[in-house]
């Protein structure tokens, strides 16, 4: 059996699909699979149960996020904006 160091988890799909396609499926699914850190208990026990709910293994902690991240790139920056907004009016009195 060849190894398939090179295309990793998307050798499945062979040389169907194109490499542009399959790199970004890989890219998904490596992000996908590993494990992500609980925003309560600070653990790398999250887990995907569907499409945008994700749990954690250790505290039971249920909660939505991105359909392939926990923590979208953009709910990252919103976050930072309110916690700005949030903390910085209290600086300023």
């Amino acid at each position: 059996m060849p190894k398939t160091k090179k295309v990793g988890i998307t050798g499945r799909y062979g040389t169907r699909y194109g490499t542009k396609a399959r790199k970004q499926v890989k890219t998904i699914l490596e992000n996908l699979k590993k494990p992500h850190k609980c925003p309560q208990c600070a653990t790398k026990a999250v887990k995907r149960i569907s499409v945008g709910v994700w749990s954690c293994k250790k505290c039971g902690l249920t909660f939505t996020g991105g359909a392939y991240l926990p923590v979208t790139p953009l709910g990252k920056e919103k976050g930072r904006i309110i916690d700005t907004l949030t903390y910085g009016s209290e600086t300023e009195k």
